[in-house]
């Protein structure tokens, strides 16, 4: 029987229409996933990273299903040191360390870089993984309002006078972590502005690059390095459970910070190292990128024209205020209310468009919305059918 505490809780989140629940993955057209290039679920790009995977795999003479222990026991098998050599190579840093998700390296992070006494400022719509480690850390944590310029201003000044961090030395560090692409909205922060403010005032700059990795820079290589930001950052999160079509991610800086975490990310002392399969995956969904520059690669083309539709779109059928401004592969109209927004999802879902409705309390009550993932393997047709109906039901 479950506790009286937790049915309680169960029981509000059917009252708000707001119960999660495990489904089997529905066979309609994808407005949902995040896999924005195919190469996960198209079925040419796949069988082709698949097929080289298996090659690598061949070349390496890796046969082990399992990694078999955590990687300073006896999971650091060798594709890990090919990995991280090629994307320290790929994204112009010093080294990566890769992690088994975005979660673990976000929580990693956090639980063991801040140390006590230090200060974290972010987002106001950060990830729950940052979310999560900065609540682990010995560190404080202040909120400053979503793609605010002035209002990060604002809390470094603040910050700085309570805590007297020119009398400090060093004493007292501080961190800033935001989103090149948030998860929930696809908008994009002024990168150019914070990386200004944190090289003033001395702040280590941690930006979560898992939406804009193989989707924006040059050859799918983030929005830092779009920016040429890579020497302003501090650390870099690059998933690969996205545009990547993988699993696993990796934490980008020096070599100094790759042994720390070594030492002290939890996250990634204990737990069992990623299998070499996914590791040749990964390696195989790289060389994917490489092989074509964003100009010449259908799948990154593809993905752009559709972007530039669906925003076209939106003004033709007069949805501009529905939708939340994004240039990424991440659309959001809002549509207030649980009960509201999941029967527009369900009448979608009947005409066969798979696109998930984003509850409370996930969001702020009355910010409830659709959140349309846009593909290189959708159609124009699509997206106008798709934008038409959801006009059809406002």
């Amino acid at each position: 029987m479950l506790p009286k505490k937790l049915q309680k809780k169960l029981d509000a989140r059917k009252a708000m229409q707001a119960l999660r629940a495990l489904r089997p993955a529905a066979n309609l057209v994808d407005f949902s996933s995040n896999d924005y290039l195919g190469f996960s679920s198209d079925s040419n790009l796949a069988q082709k990273i698949t097929a080289r995977a298996q090659a690598i795999l061949k070349e390496e003479q890796l046969i082990a299903n399992g990694a078999t222990g955590s990687r300073l026991l006896s999971g650091n098998h060798k594709l890990y040191a090919r990995t991280e050599e090629r994307l320290a190579d790929f994204h112009k840093a010093e080294s990566a360390l890769v992690f088994n998700s975005g979660y673990d390296a976000n929580v990693g992070f956090f639980q063991s870089v801040p140390q006590r006494g230090d200060l974290i400022l972010y987002d106001e719509y950060i990830h729950a993984s940052i979310r999560d480690g900065i609540q682990m850390s010995l560190a404080r944590g202040y909120k400053f309002k979503h793609n605010d310029i002035a209002s990060i201003k604002e809390l470094v000044s603040r910050l700085r006078e309570i805590h007297h961090l020119d009398d400090q030395e060093g004493a007292i560090e501080l961190y800033l972590v935001t989103e090149s692409v948030f998860s929930m909205d696809g908008d994009t922060p002024d990168l150019l502005a914070i990386a200004d403010i944190c090289i003033k005032y001395g702040i280590h700059l941690i930006i979560d690059e898992a939406h804009a990795t193989a989707v924006l820079g040059p050859q799918g290589a983030g929005l830092v390095q779009e920016l040429h930001l890579e020497d302003k950052v501090f650390a870099r999160i690059v998933t690969f459970g996205k545009g990547i079509g993988a699993h696993g991610a990796a934490i980008l800086g020096s070599e100094a910070l790759r042994s720390y975490l070594v030492n002290f990310a939890r996250s990634f002392i204990y737990t069992t190292g990623l299998p070499p399969h996914s590791l040749a995956v990964i390696l195989s969904a790289y060389e994917q990128l490489l092989e074509s520059t964003n100009e010449d690669a259908p799948e990154v083309v593809n993905l752009c024209k559709l972007i530039t539709h669906f925003k076209d779109e939106i003004q033709r059928l007069a949805l501009d205020e529905l939708f939340i401004e994004s240039n990424s592969a991440i659309h959001c109209g809002v549509i207030r209310g649980n009960d509201a927004v999941k029967t527009l999802s369900r009448k979608l879902k009947e005409n066969n468009f798979n696109v998930k409705p984003i509850l409370s309390p996930t969001v702020p009550e009355g910010q409830e919305r659709l959140r349309i993932c846009l593909h290189a393997y959708n159609s124009k047709d699509e997206v106008t059918q798709l934008l038409e109906l959801i006009k059809s039901q406002l």
